[in-house]
């Protein structure tokens, strides 16, 4: 299991956590934080997830502004 901060890029995270997920093997968990500002990264990171082939096992608010979602391939 790694845990990657996405934070530092605000709302351009989806190029990196891409790169995460596709260089992980089968398995593996990943937990990822990313800023939200107004939800819609939210859906875009379910969908990149999916694309990706991973299963979404958790999506939660970590505070006011950043959220953590759980993968596993």
């Amino acid at each position: 299991m790694k845990r990657y901060d996405l934070r530092h890029l605000k709302d351009n995270f989806e190029p990196r956590m891409r790169e995460i997920l596709t260089s992980h093997k089968a398995g593996e968990v990943a937990i990822f934080l990313f800023e939200i500002g107004d939800f819609s990264p939210i859906q875009r990171s379910a969908d990149l997830v999916k694309e990706c082939g991973y299963e979404l096992l958790n999506s939660l608010k970590f505070n006011e502004v950043d959220w953590t979602i759980v993968t596993k391939k």
